[in-house]
Parts: structure tokens; C-alpha cells; sequence
């Protein structure tokens, strides 16, 4: 095992200011831990925040939601205000891991969650994502459950998380605490990198910057639903799932909100897909073509290439619970 040192931090601020290159912060650690068993992650420092004051959930004057990073998975799910009026992001929440882990999984902790590819945790393979400039064995091998939307040739990783999902369709804002003491506001849709020639930087993030809170805005209008196809009925990532809140009013779709997981290096959202659906009648048809938007750059590497009509199939599903079609 590589030694590393351990700190605990009583403030945010002494969080940041303890942080130094070659350091991590550590929450729950569910996915942490296990990255640094295997030596992929190794910190010469830890800086434990899991006693910090950050797992609250609060309401805002405008109607939304404050979330402190350090809620537990399983206490957002289950708050009444989420099931009520953000019912995605409960039903995401439940989709997710198991009820132990969702008990220490944080906030904050879920949307920097690392990939579940094969080749990133083999350390035997080549990963431009653990070792840059090394290659990308995904490509060209047991691609399965990789991504088939917003790919590069140096690689072809997704995003596990299920909340991050049902927050992008919520248009989620985080908030964080820059190690200058400087706090920033980060829209979701801005938040995470695709993979480019840095599979890497998965994040905008800065060294020491730390996610203090998430902000969900006013409750979006609609019917709610996560739809998540995976191997196995409990405790597997997403092979797809859809995130999805859709407006009918008078016979026709009035507003509409879909993310997508399992299907990219982050959570994905394509405008056209929306646009293709608002003001239109809900019909198989009309949801044939917002599918049709959403696959039209998408693109296969042998044995995910079934992701394709799978994440279609998905969507028109999703889409009749969600108008009643």
C-alpha cells in the first residue's frame, strides 16, 4: 500500500486551505477507497470533510432546493420535498448502487464518481484516462458498457452516476469553494469535459476546489420519470437510462427536459431532442423522430453497438409514460 497522511477538516474553508497537489478530499469514499486499493488513485494525502456541516437540505425564497455535498444518497431519495417535487431525482437516487452504499454515498461524492471501465481499473491495460498518452484498449475490445455518443479516439469511457443524470435534467447548479476562499456557481451543463485528447480532466473543477452545495431551481412542470436498463435488476450501472420531465397541456407537449446516462464520458442532453418533441402531439411517431436527434452522431465500437436502438427503444418508452401516449 502507498502511505499517505490523514487530516480532518472542521470548516470548508480549512478544507480547501489544507488541500495541497497530490492530495483528495474523502467523503463517503465508496468510490475512492476502491480506486486506491488498486493503486489507480494515490493520494499522498486525505482530507476527511465527512463531519462538515454540508448535509442539510434546505428550501430556497425562489422555490428550490439548497442540497449541502454531504446529504447521503439514501436521505436525498427519501426527503419528502425530492419525492414530491423532484420525483426524477429520487427515483434515479433508488436506481443507483445498493441501500448500504446509497446509506454513505454523498452528494458531492456521486457527480465525481469515475468510470467503471474495464480497462481503467485493469492496470495491466492501456488507459488514457488513468495513464495519459498510454493508448485506449476499450477500443477495439470489450466495449460493452461504453459510450457510444460524444466518444474520441483516445477514448471511449462513460459516466456511472445516475444522480448526475436526473440533475442534468433538473438543470442542477453547483456550487463550490475555490482553495483562494472564492466560491463559484457551476450550471451541470457546463460542469463536466468530454474526453478530447484529455480523458483526464473529467471535470472543470480546479486543484483544491471543493463542492459545497448543489442547487436545484424551481419545480419543473410535468410528469417525472428514470427509466434505467442494466444487466442485472439491482446494483449495476446503466447500460442506458433516461431522465425525464414532460409537460401535456391541451393534446400537446409543452415543455420537456431528457437526460441520458450510460451513453457518454458525462451525462448527455441534446437540445434537439427537446426541440423535436415541444409543440407536437405525443405520438409514437413524434417520438421516433426526438430519438432519431438523439442517435443521429451516435456511434458504436463492435460489442456496444447495440446501445444504439437500445437507448431509441428506451426513449419512446419513456416518453409514452411520461405523456400517457
Amino acid at each position: 500500500m502507498k502511505t499517505f497522511t490523514y487530516e480532518k477538516a472542521d470548516s470548508p474553508e480549512a478544507a480547501v486551505a489544507d488541500i495541497s497537489v497530490g492530495a483528495k478530499f474523502i467523503a463517503g469514499g465508496t468510490n475512492l477507497l476502491d480506486l486506491m486499493k488498486l493503486q489507480i488513485e494515490t493520494p499522498d494525502k486525505l482530507v476527511d470533510i465527512s463531519r462538515l456541516d454540508l448535509a442539510t437540505i434546505e428550501e430556497r425564497e425562489d422555490g428550490g432546493l439548497t442540497i449541502g455535498a454531504l446529504v447521503p444518497n439514501s436521505d436525498l431519495a427519501a426527503d419528502p420535498r425530492i419525492i414530491a417535487k423532484y420525483e426524477v431525482l429520487s427515483r434515479a437516487l433508488l436506481a443507483g448502487a445498493s441501500g448500504q452504499l446509497r446509506n454513505k454515498a454523498s452528494t458531492g461524492g456521486n457527480l465525481l464518481q469515475r468510470t467503471r471501465c474495464y480497462y481503467f481499473y485493469d492496470t495491466a491495460a492501456k488507459c488514457n484516462k488513468r495513464e495519459p498518452g498510454t493508448g485506449c484498449d476499450a477500443i477495439g475490445g470489450l466495449n460493452r458498457i461504453l459510450a457510444v455518443l460524444g466518444t474520441s479516439e483516445h477514448c471511449i469511457a462513460t459516466h456511472p452516476s445516475d444522480m448526475a443524470v436526473a440533475m442534468r435534467a433538473l438543470d442542477a447548479t453547483i456550487v463550490t469553494l475555490k482553495a483562494d476562499g472564492d466560491r463559484r456557481r457551476i450550471s451541470i451543463h457546463d460542469f463536466y469535459r468530454l474526453p478530447g485528447d484529455t480523458p483526464h480532466i473529467e471535470n472543470v473543477l480546479e486543484s483544491g476546489e471543493l463542492i459545497t452545495h448543489v442547487e436545484l431551481p424551481t419545480p419543473p412542470k410535468g410528469k417525472h420519470a428514470y427509466r434505467k436498463v442494466r444487466d442485472r435488476a439491482s446494483y449495476a450501472f446503466a447500460l442506458v437510462s433516461v431522465a425525464g420531465v414532460v409537460s401535456v397541456e391541451d393534446g400537446r407537449i409543452t415543455s420537456a427536459s431528457l437526460a441520458f446516462g450510460g451513453l457518454a464520458h458525462m451525462p448527455w442532453k441534446n437540445d434537439a431532442v427537446e426541440a423535436a418533441l415541444v409543440g407536437k402531439e405525443p405520438s409514437d411517431l413524434v417520438f421516433a423522430a426526438a430519438a432519431d436527434a438523439l442517435i443521429a452522431d451516435a456511434k458504436g465500437f463492435g460489442s456496444n453497438d447495440f446501445k444504439i436502438p437500445l437507448v431509441k427503444r428506451t426513449l419512446i418508452a419513456t416518453l409514452r409514460e411520461l405523456t400517457g401516449a
